[in-house]
């Protein structure tokens, strides 16, 4: 049986989106990339497919690593450059859709996570990293420790080395960002005249060939960098100075014609070893630490709960008791609460049976309420048939500390069938044949909760009972 120690990583850039299947010891099992965009909503539908091509039953959770101001503490972005997801709420609606646990930090947070554990920065205890690419990003690590502050220390893209320069996105001027980015470099070679098709391969080729240009070019680009580097080097006395991101080894190469300005501020510069890996690495990473400690964290003897949803007809009555035969764990149904009722009474209409689904609804949760604590219960229901700030409720007045999702569907025209094979077998209250178009178009829309761990389950295949239950025992410890 798989062990759940696997995360997906993902680095947002100004230029491309890269995700990564990460297993616990930092190994890149599988990746994906996609072009970034201006647009968060377009990133973020990208961010989405991409985690959902790299998720598996084994992963445990998703890191983002987000270029710009990220509270990782509060999961907010509180302002970005050349990508802006402050108006997103990446971490919430990403977690929405992937029904796994999300975490967000600066992007070169992450990179530097990764070089701590796996790269150029494991062993060393104080690491101040610049990320070169289409912008500047910074990280600081003191002790071992990402320095946060109060939310959002390490901006080191946005040190001042000129103050009559330029404008900076975050609304300065002369920030090295503006001067020593990859974007910056692209403005230098083009006011040099050298074309905007040079690489920055050609061009250290033509300054080592004498080209007096291109040697200014690079001039103009390193020298910024290394008084931003001075001026981190006198903040934080790092052991070690890395440079990281796609331009990370040329900055470092640049740097050899820029030597460090005065003598009190001095500390190693190296390149990063990781390259563009480092950031989903790092993200990968730090979302597997974060859930673990969340796991050791958790109430040993919260309640538990299996939540096998969908529609009427959907084949969730099989899959519960499947489940709960094979597990050893309670079941609760609606219909198994309501039904007796319903033969007590005699039947009822329709309006009357949904008044007392949703009073079973709420039995339910009051039954798991009163078991020990430990318990788990399997809960057979169409959670969509109630708000989904109710069941948050009846969770939290229960005391459930975890769930995971069960999702049964088939399409529209095979519920039909089994519905209307069904109806002579139905007790007065429930709904009669007229209800089948009205369950063909829920199927269409019918989602799952996506509230925690997903398993989907397509009803007109046989259920594979051994992957549930060997999946339930994974995710429910």
């Amino acid at each position: 049986m798989p062990h759940r120690s696997m995360a997906v990583g993902i680095d947002i850039g100004g230029t491309n989106l890269r995700a990564a299947l990460i297993s616990g010891s930092g190994e890149i099992l599988r990746r994906v990339s996609e072009k970034s965009a201006p647009d968060p909503e377009l990133v973020l539908g990208r961010i989405a497919d991409m985690t959902r091509r790299l998720d598996a039953p084994e992963v445990a959770a998703i890191g983002v690593g987000v270029p710009g101001r990220v509270d990782a503490r509060r999961r907010a972005v509180l302002s970005g450059g050349y990508v802006d997801l402050a108006s997103v709420a990446l971490a919430q609606r990403l977690e929405n859709m992937a029904g796994k646990p999300v975490i967000i930090d600066n992007d070169c947070n992450m990179a530097l996570s990764a070089e701590m554990a796996l790269g150029a920065a494991a062993g060393r205890g104080n690491i101040v990293m610049f990320t070169i690419g289409t912008g500047i990003g910074g990280a600081v690590a003191e002790g071992g420790r990402i320095v946060r502050g109060s939310a959002t220390a390490g901006q080191l893209g946005h040190i001042g080395v000129d103050l009559d320069g330029a404008v900076c996105k975050c609304g300065r001027r002369g920030c090295v960002e503006t001067t020593s980015s990859g974007t910056a470099l692209g403005r230098h070679i083009v006011r040099a005249g050298l074309g905007p098709d040079v690489s920055v391969d050609q061009l250290f080729a033509r300054a080592a060939s004498g080209d007096i240009e291109a040697r200014a070019v690079l001039d103009v680009w390193a020298r910024p960098l290394r008084a931003a580097i001075d001026t981190a080097v006198a903040m934080f006395s790092p052991d070690l100075v890395l440079l990281g991101g796609g331009l990370g080894e040329a900055a470092h190469r640049a740097l050899a014609e820029a030597p460090a300005l005065a003598t009190w501020y001095q500390a190693p510069v190296q390149p990063a070893k990781l390259g563009d890996d480092a950031g989903v690495i790092g993200a990968g990473l730090q979302a597997l630490a974060a859930q673990a400690s969340t796991a050791s964290a958790r109430p040993a003897r919260g309640r538990r709960a299996i939540l096998v949803n969908g529609i009427p007809a959907s084949g969730k009555s099989t899959v519960s008791r499947g489940i709960s035969q094979r597990m050893g764990w309670p079941l609760l149904a609606l219909d198994t609460v309501k039904n007796p009722f319903l033969e007590i009474l005699g039947g009822a209409d329709r309006e009357f049976n949904r008044t007392l689904g949703r009073a079973s609804y709420q039995a339910i949760w009051s039954i798991v309420g009163e078991t020990p604590a430990g318990s788990i219960f399997v809960v057979d229901a169409w959670f969509g048939f109630q708000p989904r700030e109710l069941l948050e409720q009846h969770l939290s007045r229960a005391g459930v500390g975890q769930t995971a999702e069960v999702w049964c569907h088939a399409p529209g025209e095979v519920l039909a069938e089994r519905y209307r094979a069904r109806l002579d077998q139905r007790l007065p209250g429930h709904p009669g044949a007229a209800y089948i178009p009205e369950l063909v178009e829920l199927a269409k829309r019918a989602e799952p909760l996506r509230r925690g761990p997903l398993f989907d389950v397509d009803t007109t295949k046989p259920v594979d009972f051994d992957a549930i239950t060997a999946w339930l025992r994974e995710v429910m410890g």
